[in-house]
Parts: C-alpha cells; sequence; structure tokens
C-alpha cells in the first residue's frame, strides 16, 4: 500500500484530486495557513502547528481543521471537507450534518396553541373512557 503526501493512501489521494478537478478547485485558489491546535495531544499539540485553515478564495468559503496530530493528515482532511461544502453550494443542497442540525430544532421547537389543545382534548376522551371502565361501588 502506498502512502501519498498526505499521509493517506494513493487512492483517496487520487480520489479527491479527481474531485478537486470535477468541482474546479485549483491550489492556487487555496489559501493555506497552519495555526496551532487546541484540545487533547499533548506537547505534539501545543508545540507544533497542526490545525489547518483553508479559504477558497473565489467562493470566499473557510475551513478549519485539526481532527488529528500530524498536520499532512489535518491537510488532507481540511481539502476534502472544503471540496464537500463546495459541492454542496454548487448543488444548493444541505450536507448531513444541517439536515441534523434542523431536524434536532424541529423537535425541540414549543407546540403551537392549536396542537396543545389537541392533546388536551385527545387526553380527556382517553380518560373519560377509563372511567366507564373501572368498577364502580354500585355495581359491585
Amino acid at each position: 500500500m502506498k502512502f501519498s503526501k498526505y499521509g493517506v493512501t494513493m487512492a483517496k489521494e487520487q480520489e479527491l484530486a479527481a474531485l478537486m478537478k470535477k468541482l474546479q478547485i485549483n491550489e492556487k485558489d487555496i489559501k493555506e495557513k497552519f495555526i496551532r491546535s487546541n484540545g487533547p495531544g499533548g506537547q505534539n499539540v501545543n508545540k507544533t502547528s497542526t490545525c489547518v485553515y483553508l479559504k477558497h478564495l473565489p467562493s470566499g468559503i473557510q475551513v478549519k481543521c485539526q481532527n488529528q496530530r500530524s498536520q499532512a493528515l489535518n491537510r488532507f482532511f481540511a481539502r476534502r471537507l472544503l471540496a464537500q461544502k463546495i459541492e454542496s453550494l454548487l448543488l444548493k443542497t444541505k450536507s448531513k450534518k444541517q439536515q441534523e442540525i434542523e431536524k434536532i430544532r424541529r423537535q425541540k421547537r414549543k407546540r403551537s396553541k392549536r396542537a396543545k389543545e389537541k392533546i388536551l382534548r385527545l387526553k380527556r376522551r382517553q380518560g373519560e373512557k377509563k372511567k366507564f371502565r373501572s368498577k364502580t361501588l354500585i355495581d359491585e
């Protein structure tokens, strides 16, 4: 198994290159910076700049990646994330992460007054049914 300059397999590297070519993303259009990461990782994170910041100049999309302790891997993942964001922008589709956020927001929002009244009406009806099922003192 051969590895590329990013520390990933050549197949993944070629797949990313093909995606970037398809989306017409050129390396010269990408501004790249290296920043010190934060969080777990110990001395490696504190002493080296492993966090990768990419900005696609034509679209203005910015990406920051500090998933791995290796700068090379972070460069690969940042480019892949940038390509995915540009692709979703071109196709005008929402990413899975954005869809999950919106789903949770819909689940947490308050019910309307009409919906609350309907639920209470159904609960009352169910309670009345249960009252009829119970044994009364007169029946015994």
